[in-house]
């Protein structure tokens, strides 16, 4: 039986159907103490003190600490090498002499149970003197903390791209178009809120922090580091995780001071945060103002492409440091030629939550930024927006296609694609020529309706390794190791299905461990659309190895050669027929030599790069502002499907949070940096009524060469050209070309639009 490519229910489910989850809520230990943060209330000012003895009277409360009485932790360090000079710039886990954004860690209440803690710290008084805080990134830099840091602005560093003659490109041109585009600041907000248990073993002298999710090795060591830990002190344990997106991939200051009190106070700490801490103080994201310049000849051919953008990092570079800007810069261009290309990216500061990565990070915003370059650029000539993208294309015979720029470390490299002939693939889907007549038709009599269509190269199966390692029992049960971790993308159904392909055994049988940091010593987590494509192929090489060694034991316990026998369904049997002998007894005859196992590391230089085309049709009522997404279509190579249901559902998933971030949600301060949007009555979530059926065409046209397997990643499809072709959707619907320079596209903003002259 095969089982690549099927659309097998999901092996992880089971708890979760029976309302058997573990999440870190459900974690609890004898004697735990529960943290709680206290927050600046204040966006930007000065530390003059922190009052905590009417709070430490509080019957039940164990402990406050403020800065000082963690002075000997550093600062939050950064995941990525070479930023040496960013350092000034991150964050401490209680701040220290100023404040910089309105839920700023100031001081941390224990206390033996929430609510205590709660009153506790609301008694916490702050003695802040309050300045003037920044709020526009795209203003001039500021001093990061004066006094503190003299001399030091709020623009910690500036990423600069380049390749070919951009000189010669803009002499060339037969016109110049630009454009300035902003994408509002919104993050990711999954169903469950951040937390973890820390549990200190003394017997063992071991420290064990429940609850971790999506880099639970990289955050042992980066904390291991912070407290002065020897390695094998700290384990990490994940369990379910109800969402990650990016915002979960962070190393909080919540996180190191869990684990630094469970130390210190000798009793297990619990943190868990309320929603309005959580729009507070967990990462936001996006936020970015473009400003480009496009050499075009007739046909619209960019020649050269000029950028410049804007990144508001808020208060702090925490610890995905450059990320999302280096990703905004190297893809930016795009599915398209584009020879010459040149871009300053600048990271300010401003005092507001620290941003970091969310779902699609730079590449949500630089699509949005290029697909409405693109219909601009068909405005100005008097072109097809179609007709623009087919000509820019790069062509399939042109790969593997080097952009000639970097991104996190590794080269640019277009694997495989076929951007064309995908784009010409959903347009047929959707009947092109007759919808474009339909929706005439419709305006004709008065609606607004209208029709869009985006395109976008994303990156995924980021290295540099993953290791895993396979093991048959004496019952013939399997068991997968893996250092990758699960935010809900379908991980074990994933793993077990390739191991499953290839040695021959029901996936009922197939156990996957993934998340616990004692169980393997290597592991880079679930990040950049990197599971299937790194621990997949390790899962492949794995996997490979046990089929070998089951078929060598067996041969000499069958008395043939293994060139005759084959592996099926959990039993090793004759090509021909004939004699056969189950897994588990070839595990059993193997017990004293270490038992049947099999271990796959999977090293990657270089990205894969899977592509996609987001088509949408809108109508838009005048009368209210509202806007109805009739019709959207998502096409998508994945280059090799697993288990095209779960690409399917993470490609709808992706695709509602991108409505989102188009339409609805946004962070919004007033002029002193108070936060608008503290809670769901105003910050505001799609619900079934915005989000439309998605459709989805997946294809598996351009396999990559860059994997055993020949997959690439598909968690951030769904969403990275959602607010790119709504906007184009929306300037057809009102016959405004490039009305929509702007996300989310609010009733009020859509208003303005409304109000505005005819083009």
């Amino acid at each position: 039986m095969s089982y690549i490519g099927r659309p097998l229910r999901r092996i992880e489910d089971g708890p979760l159907l029976l309302g058997k989850g573990s999440f870190a809520a459900d974690c609890n230990a004898p004697g735990q103490l529960h943290m709680r943060i206290v927050r600046s209330p204040v966006a930007f000012g000065r530390i003059l003190g922190v009052e905590t003895a009417e709070a430490a009277a509080l019957e039940g409360v164990v402990t406050i600490w403020t800065s000082a009485d963690v002075a000997e932790l550093p600062p939050i360090d950064f995941r990525q090498m070479g930023l040496e000079a960013l350092a000034p710039y991150r964050q401490w886990v209680l701040a220290r002499d100023y404040v910089r954004y309105v839920g700023d860690p100031v001081a941390v209440v224990f206390a033996v149970d929430p609510y205590v803690a709660e009153d506790a710290a609301d008694l916490v008084f702050c003695d802040i003197e309050e300045l003037a805080p920044q709020l526009d990134a795209t203003a001039e830099p500021v001093p990061f903390m004066p006094d503190i840091h003299p001399g030091l602005l709020s623009e910690p560093a500036v990423i600069r791209r380049a390749y070919g003659d951009l000189d010669a490109a803009f002499a060339a041109a037969d016109k110049i178009v630009a454009l300035e585009v902003k994408v509002g600041r919104h993050t990711g907000v999954p169903l469950e809120t951040r937390g973890g248990l820390a549990v200190h073993d003394a017997d063992m002298d071991v420290l064990t922090l429940y609850g971790a999710a999506k880099v639970p090795h990289y955050n042992r060591d980066a904390i291991s580091r912070m407290l002065g830990l020897a390695s094998g002190r700290l384990q990490l344990r994940e369990g379910h995780v109800g969402g990650g997106f990016g915002i979960r991939g962070e190393l909080y200051p919540e996180d190191v001071l869990i684990c630094a009190a469970a130390l210190r106070l000798r009793r297990p700490v619990k943190w868990i945060e309320d929603r309005k801490e959580h729009l507070l103080a967990a990462n936001h994201s996006r936020d970015q103002v473009y400003r480009l310049r496009a050499a075009v000849d007739q046909t619209g051919f960019i020649l050269g492409l000029k950028a410049e953008f804007f990144t508001d990092q808020g208060a702090y570079v925490r610890t995905h440091g450059t990320t999302v800007t280096d990703l905004s810069a190297a893809m930016l261009p795009g599915p398209y030629v584009i020879p010459a290309y040149g871009v300053e990216g600048h990271i300010r500061l401003t005092n507001k939550t620290p941003a970091g990565t969310y779902r699609a990070p730079g590449r949500y915003e630089s699509t949005f930024a290029r697909e409405r370059l693109i219909d601009k650029i068909a405005t100005e000539l008097g072109l097809s927006p179609v007709e623009v993208r087919r000509v820019n294309f790069v062509a399939a015979e042109a790969m593997p296609f080097d952009r000639g720029i970097k991104t996190l470390g590794t080269g640019v490299v277009f694997d495989s694609g076929k951007y064309r002939d995908l784009l010409e693939r959903v347009l047929d889907r959707l009947s092109y020529d007759q919808l474009q007549d339909e929706l005439a038709a419709r305006r004709d009599r008065g609606e607004h309706v209208g029709f869009g269509v985006a395109c976008f190269v994303e990156k995924s199966g980021l290295g540099p390794q993953d290791l895993v390692r396979i093991r048959i029992d004496g019952r013939g049960t399997v068991e997968i190791v893996t250092g990758v971790a699960s935010v809900g993308q379908g991980v074990e159904t994933v793993l077990a299905q390739i191991c499953a392909e290839t040695i021959g055994i029901p996936i009922e049988r197939i156990r996957v461990i993934h998340g616990q940091t004692d169980r393997i010593e290597i592991g880079f987590g679930a990040f950049a659309s990197r599971v299937t494509v790194m621990a997949g192929s390790a899962v492949k090489i794995a996997s490979e190895a046990l089929r070998d060694r089951a078929l060598e034991v067996a041969a000499k316990l069958l008395q043939t050669a293994p060139d005759a026998l084959r592996l099926s369904s959990g039993m090793v049997e004759a090509v021909g027929g004939g004699a056969s002998l189950p897994l588990g007894d070839v595990a059993l005859h193997l017990e004293n030599a270490g038992g049947l196992t099999g271990e796959g590391c999977f090293v990657a230089g270089h990205m894969t790069y899977p592509y996609g085309v987001h088509a949408a049709q809108v109508k838009v009522d005048p009368s209210t502002c509202g806007i109805t997404i009739e019709r959207y279509l998502i096409g998508y190579d994945v280059g090799r499907a697993i288990n095209p249901m779960l690409i399917e559902g993470q490609i709808v998933g992706g695709a509602a949070q991108g409505i989102g971030g188009a339409l609805l949600e946004e962070f919004v301060y007033d002029e002193n940096g108070q936060p608008l949007a503290a809670s769901f009555a105003d910050y505001l979530m799609p619900t079934c009524h915005e989000v439309p059926e998605i459709e989805v065409l997946l294809r598996e046209d351009a396999p990559s060469p860059l994997n055993p397997l020949g997959v690439k990643g598909a968690g951030e499809a769904g969403i990275n050209a959602v607010g790119a072709a709504l906007a184009a959707a929306i300037d057809a619907a009102l016959q405004k070309p490039g009305a929509v320079t702007q996300l989310p596209i609010t009733p009020a903003r859509l208003h303005e639009i409304l109000r505005g002259p005819q083009s």
